[in-house]
């Protein structure tokens, strides 16, 4: 792959089009690098909760990228949300293969992924929509935080 601003493209209308998302879902797409999100977290200028990935040159070099989970500085009681949605969904992260719980800075938690698949788009699409399923986690961690 010489440039994956045409994989970020493919994958932001994957998105758009998947039955789950609706109007209150966002998308960041600056070309080699993704946020998705929603309304409410924090997220209007790219440092709140959010989902991430980026493929760039160091990516490109390294061959991987990771998809991770992020809750950045304009997050509500950063740290105290981060345990509560590790308290909250531990578990299910740990179960799924290749992800790994951080719990530290604004890393909650990711998993790496080889550049070189098939359809890789689809591949990333895929784990996102796994992601989303922390979606009523991180709503109660951010109520129990004072939202």
């Amino acid at each position: 792959m010489k440039n994956s601003k045409s994989v970020f493209r493919s994958l932001e209308k994957r998105l758009m089009q998947a039955s789950w998302f609706k109007h209150d879902w966002n998308i960041y797409n600056r070309g080699e690098y993704l946020q998705l999100y929603k309304d409410g977290w924090y997220n209007e200028n790219q440092g709140g909760v959010h989902f991430e990935t980026y493929i760039e040159a160091r990516e490109m070099r390294q061959k991987q990228f990771p998809i991770c989970v992020h809750a950045e500085e304009d997050c509500p009681s950063q740290a105290r949300f981060i345990q509560q949605l590790l308290a909250l969904e531990g578990d299910r992260i740990k179960g799924w293969k290749g992800y790994k719980t951080v719990g530290r800075g604004y890393t909650i938690c990711q998993r790496t992924l080889p550049i070189k698949s098939k359809n890789l788009d689809q591949r990333i699409f895929e784990e996102l929509s796994r992601l989303r399923q922390l979606e009523a986690g991180i709503e109660e961690a951010l109520r129990r935080v004072g939202r």
